[in-house]
């Protein structure tokens, strides 16, 4: 190693985001080198923080440099460092069954050896200096304490995690248990979701991932567990499959069933309303999924067109119970749980919960589907809380005079402010609803009614495999339980 130092400044670039201008002093320089060294440091990771916190992450990092050839990372070392690169490139090496496997060249803006320090366990691949390189490192311990001081900067774990599930070209690095993930699909506010297959089966799946910086908070995974738990229990075409849970990387991952089309909200954009028929077969499938929850004694509590998902065949699925509860819960932790817009005014209150809370979100969100916009709105929070709870939706008959009576009847019931005046449960709607589907020639039956397929297979064995066929038997069936078929296992005699 040629040389060390410290950093002594560092502040954003005025070229490009997620870039910093790093001023380095030298601890020790020869005469005729300088004492000090600048960079430009560019990394879509830093974009995890504000940027004062940036700013702040890299300053507590110390400068060191590697010549050609020199190792830094020993596979199987115990956490020390992990690097920024700042200048140059290093090779990432595998060893496996005493043979190396190149794995990856990494250069300016990457980081390397995060995910030992991050996750706490042995360094797994060797890194050399593919050329002289710059860098900028940090030990566990002070990425720890940073962590605890700026709880921003937790986010840099789950960016690295997507990052490496997302674009590794190593199939190791794409593993969460069971399952390889391939893309990622999508980000919100306390996940990040992506496509992946289980790697025995080959089933799409999506792979919802809890953020960092809420998966360190004992009380957000336990609401991510509980949303993996609650629809684990469901069975119902109307509501998206949970098949399993996995917790890695310090944080907690739900396998669901991977869904193609796209969100009501989506549908939405940049439109002024969908025809009747379809909004009124939305309302009929999301009443399918409810009435089924809320037999089996869960509220969703965040009914809203993100949170309805129409697959390409227009089959609709109820998705994300992140707030799901028991009838009758009051959530202490959440002022206004679920998106405020489609808010109940039971919850904006504090009163206990119940289907008719379902049932309020739904009607504000048949009022979008048909309208285009949502029936209260403003930036004011105060003035769209107090529409909620006193004011009544508008007049629809204003701009759509031929709206069929029953849907009309409909919104005006579900959107009652009191819960006693609403319909009291999901089948009161679909009585209601009925004769105007069956006009419209909607499906009336959760579609549930599919005819079963079965695939035939004979297995012809010794006596002596016997043992290891019944093990081999005994795995295959719990990998196909798990995709909700049914293995059925008959013996005969060889003829």
């Amino acid at each position: 190693m040629s040389s060390e130092g410290n950093v002594k400044r560092v502040s954003p670039s005025k070229t490009e985001a997620s870039c910093f201008d790093i001023e380095i002093e030298l601890s020790e320089t020869k005469q005729e080198t300088p004492s000090e060294l600048h960079f430009t440091l560019c990394s879509e990771l830093l974009s995890a923080f504000p940027q004062k916190v940036a700013q702040y992450f890299l300053r507590n990092m110390t400068f060191k440099q590697f010549m050609k050839g020199e190792p830094f990372i020993q596979q199987g070392d115990e956490v020390t460092y992990f690097y920024f690169i700042l200048k140059g490139s290093c090779i990432v090496r595998l060893k496996k069954n005493d043979v190396m496997h190149r794995v990856a060249v990494l250069g300016t803006g990457d980081i390397v050896g995060e995910m030992a320090v991050f996750i706490g366990e042995r360094h797994s691949a060797y890194v050399d200096a593919e050329t002289d390189i710059d860098v900028l490192s940090m030990k566990r311990e002070q990425f720890d304490i940073l962590s605890r001081e700026y709880p921003e900067v937790k986010n840099l774990l789950s960016e690295v995690i997507t990052k490496r599930l997302s674009t590794s070209k190593v199939i190791a690095d794409r593993i969460i248990g069971k399952y390889i993930v391939t893309e990622i699909i999508n980000q919100g506010g306390s996940g990040i979701i992506f496509k992946g297959t289980h790697r025995m089966l080959h089933m799409p799946v999506a792979i919802k991932m809890l953020k960092h910086d809420m998966a360190m908070h004992p009380e957000f995974i336990e609401l991510f567990r509980k949303e993996a738990k609650m629809i684990a229990q469901l069975n119902h075409p109307h509501i998206i499959k949970v098949y399993d849970i996995e917790e890695i990387y310090q944080t907690v991952f739900i396998i669901m069933e991977y869904l193609e089309g796209t969100t009501v909200k989506a549908l939405l954009k940049n439109t002024t309303g969908l025809p009747f028929s379809n909004v009124l077969d939305i309302i009929i499938q999301v009443c399918f999924g409810l009435e089924y929850a809320h037999n089996h004694g869960i509220i969703h509590q965040d009914i809203n067109p993100q949170n309805l998902f129409v697959q390409s065949d227009n089959q609709v699925k109820i998705i994300d119970f992140g707030l799901a509860c028991p009838p009758g819960c009051i959530d202490l932790n959440f002022l206004f749980p679920g998106t405020v817009f489609y808010i109940s005014p039971e919850q904006i209150k504090g009163n206990p919960i119940d289907e008719r809370t379902d049932i309020y979100s739904l009607g504000i969100t048949a009022y979008e589907m048909i309208t285009g916009e949502i029936p209260f709105t403003g930036e004011d929070l105060r003035m769209l809380i107090n529409a909620h709870l006193y004011k009544d939706i508008p007049d629809i008959r204003a701009r759509f005079p031929d709206i069929p009576d029953a849907l009309q009847t409909f919104l005006t019931k579900a959107t009652q402010k009191e819960p006693s005046v609403r319909y009291q449960n999901v089948s009161e709607i679909l009585k209601e609803l009925t004769p105007l589907a069956e006009t419209c020639s909607i499906d009336l039956t959760p579609r549930t009614c599919k005819l079963s397929k079965m695939t035939g297979m004979f297995l012809q064995y010794q006596d002596e495999q016997q043992l290891a066929v019944k093990r081999l038997i005994e795995e295959f069936n719990k990998n196909i339980s798990e995709t909700g078929a049914i293995l059925r296992v008959t013996p005969f005699e060889d003829l």
